[in-house]
């Protein structure tokens, strides 16, 4: 017999950051450029989700879907020819979603000069049962100062997020309730 309620769960045991960091590379071809002729930026936001899910279905242990992208920023351009580093961490857990954090380095494939911050964007990753109904996920355990410090940054987004999904939610009610059709 156990001490929980009829209807609750018990507790999943946390994770550290590190259990399911990873990076992702791959060197960019002619086949990945706009028509500047520079790395298109969709194909550089497909890595991006790629790492991120990777992440998100490691620490979860199980499917994860994209719920959506924060903060896509794209700092420099990306060359054909360059090998791309794409780094991904889990920054805050809640009850079934996860934010990730996604940075993205580029370096010459010829070169041994170090790697150039080319991006960075923030993903938040629900995880699914095989029904693709939310399922619980593991807290996060930051390990390092930097990570503490990236999960209360990852707070703050949330709060944001919250902030803004509700206010739009209100002027739509408040727009809907005054006649005006969307």
């Amino acid at each position: 017999m156990t001490d929980l309620a009829p209807d609750a769960e018990p507790d999943i045991p946390g994770k550290p950051t590190s259990a399911s960091r990873t990076t992702l590379s791959h060197i960019m071809t002619h086949n990945d450029t706009n028509l500047l002729g520079t790395v298109h930026g969709g194909v550089i936001m497909k890595l991006v989700d790629d790492a991120a899910g990777a992440v998100a279905g490691r620490h979860s242990g199980g499917p994860a879907v994209t719920a959506s992208m924060d903060e896509m920023a794209f700092l420099e351009p990306v060359r054909v020819g360059d090998l791309v580093h794409v780094k991904a961490q889990v920054n805050w857990t809640g009850r079934t979603s996860m934010e990730i954090g996604v940075r993205v380095l580029a370096e010459r494939w010829n070169e041994s000069a170090p790697p150039t911050q080319v991006g960075s964007a923030y993903l938040v990753f629900a995880a699914v049962d095989a029904d693709g109904k939310p399922r619980r996920v593991p807290p996060v355990v930051p390990e390092t100062d930097r990570d503490r410090r990236r999960c209360q940054e990852a707070q703050i987004r949330r709060t944001h997020r919250l902030a803004r999904r509700r206010a739009i939610r209100e002027l739509r009610e408040r727009r809907h309730a005054e006649g005006f059709a969307d």
